[in-house]
């Protein structure tokens, strides 16, 4: 089968591609930005990427017309606070008036629970999509999860960052609000189960896990896993939705936009309505303490396939990464440094391990300042970290940096800083005839960006030097 697949960088994208490739179908990834792609591990006859954003209709022409099925898992929750359901409804019409014009019979769509009469505004979002996708002249299968368990997904590492952070907490009372959790593997079956299957043909079923929990609860059996011991006291304090979504957004490591959305969409039940589909495909749903187990076994391994992360906060970026991997010359200040490397391939790992657990090696304390200082400022802060701790790829969060080039052939790492900045900022480091060379680059915008770089000053001189010390020795 010819298989269409959209949010190919999203987090269950990521992970549906090697099960799809698995299966033996021909696999089309759709992306905004190529270079953020990296599929050198598929295999190259059965899998292709175009270049296309949902959002301007025009680069839809590029998708093929021979297509059998269609998977759409684009989301826009963390892209805006205000006009993610405007965005939403944009790429669901041209999504479906595109797919009109191929021979696609199935479209196979990942959305939320919706069995309240009152929906939060994301909830409210994906059911418009659904009702916009429903009219198309294909078969439409939904398939709607609430909370999904799983290494790397936003509502894990919000859970993780929560009960890992604080032996007591007192927290909102819609902590009291229940769900119905399922594991990610669950949720991939479910994905590959209802391909071309006509039972599911112009359906939408619920999918959740076999327990249901409220938050509060969920929080004390991701402790008990983990075997810590926490308090959660609940109070009707923290019920103003602001309140809430500062409170996500500086103890854990999400953004602000997708704070105020999650809080958002906290206070409404998501629990699933009855269905056959699991007995149908011979799926066994995973309970919730088994799918968080899974997930920490994944993390410890290093092999935690895809992440929240990954998904873009810097409105630059989504002109292309290939628009800011030409570090500027003219108009910018620099910090340049050169050290002779020593062991090269030592020198290497280090740089490729930077970051995230690791640290950077020096003047950590200043590093962990600046976060938060960014954080205060509205930013994202330290808490990112990164999804694997030895490996990098174009694309992938770092802390507050993006990385925009990494290839250990060229010993050449790029990163692109996502901070709160009067300006824009770029790190490089490169070995070259075994010396190690490492720039930090601003181009400052306007007077305040002068200002800053000046301010900074004698700490970048402080950091940028015990940096490339560790880094060679």
């Amino acid at each position: 089968m010819k298989v269409l697949l959209t949010g190919t960088t999203g987090y269950i994208g990521k992970r549906l591609l090697p099960i799809l490739l698995a299966e033996g179908h021909e696999v089309i990834c759709c992306v905004r930005d190529k270079k953020r792609t990296d599929l050198s591990n598929f295999d190259g006859e059965n899998v292709k990427i175009i270049e296309c954003d949902f959002l301007d209709e025009k680069s839809l022409d590029i998708i093929p017309r021979d297509i059998d099925v269609a998977y759409y898992l684009i989301h826009s929750m963390s892209a805006s606070t205000n006009d993610f359901d405007t965005l939403e409804k944009i790429s669901a019409n041209n999504f479906r008036n595109c797919i009109k014009k191929t021979k696609a019979i199935q479209v196979i769509y990942l959305s939320g629970i919706v069995n309240e009469q009152e929906l939060s505004k994301h909830l409210t979002s994906r059911k418009n999509v659904e009702d916009i996708l429903s009219s198309g002249t294909y078969n439409l299968t939904t398939l709607r999860a609430g909370i999904i368990v799983g290494s790397g997904s936003a509502s894990f590492e919000i859970i993780r960052d929560l009960v890992e952070k604080l032996p007591i907490m007192i927290t909102p009372n819609w902590l009291n609000t229940k769900s119905q959790p399922i594991a990610v593997r669950n949720v991939l079956e479910f994905l590959k189960g209802v391909m071309l299957n006509e039972y599911t043909y112009n359906k939408s079923f619920d999918i959740g896990g076999p327990e249901i929990f409220t938050y509060k609860e969920m929080l004390l059996t991701f402790a008990e896993v983990r075997k810590l011991k926490r308090i959660i006291l609940t109070l009707p304090v923290l019920t103003i939705k602001n309140l809430s979504s500062y409170w996500l957004y500086f103890v854990t490591s999400t953004s602000y936009k997708l704070a105020v959305n999650l809080v958002d969409s906290m206070k409404v039940e998501i629990i699933c309505e009855e269905n056959d589909l699991a007995e149908r495909f011979h799926i066994k749903l995973i309970p919730y303490k088994e799918a968080v187990k899974l997930a920490f076994n994944k993390i410890n391994q290093q092999e935690v396939i895809s992440s929240w992360i990954d998904a873009q906060s810097s409105k630059v970026l989504s002109k292309g990464i290939s628009n800011l991997i030409e570090v500027p010359i003219f108009g910018c200040f620099k910090d340049k440094r050169e050290r002779l490397v020593k062991i090269e391939i030592s020198t290497i790992n280090k740089i490729w391990a930077i970051g995230g657990e690791n640290g950077w090696y020096y003047g950590n304390y200043l590093w962990m300042i600046r976060g938060i200082i960014d954080k205060l400022s509205g930013g994202i802060g330290l808490r990112r970290g990164r999804k694997s701790q030895t490996e990098l790829s174009a694309g992938d969060a770092l802390d507050f940096w993006r990385v925009l080039y990494a290839n250990k052939k060229e010993k050449r790492l790029l990163l692109y800083a996502e901070m709160k900045l009067p300006g824009e900022a770029w790190l490089e480091f490169k070995i070259k005839n075994n010396i190690l060379y490492q720039t930090a680059t601003f181009r400052p915008l306007g007077l305040w960006g002068r200002i800053y770089w000046y301010a900074v000053l004698p700490f970048h001189g402080f950091i940028f030097k015990g940096m490339i010390n560790k880094l060679v020795e």
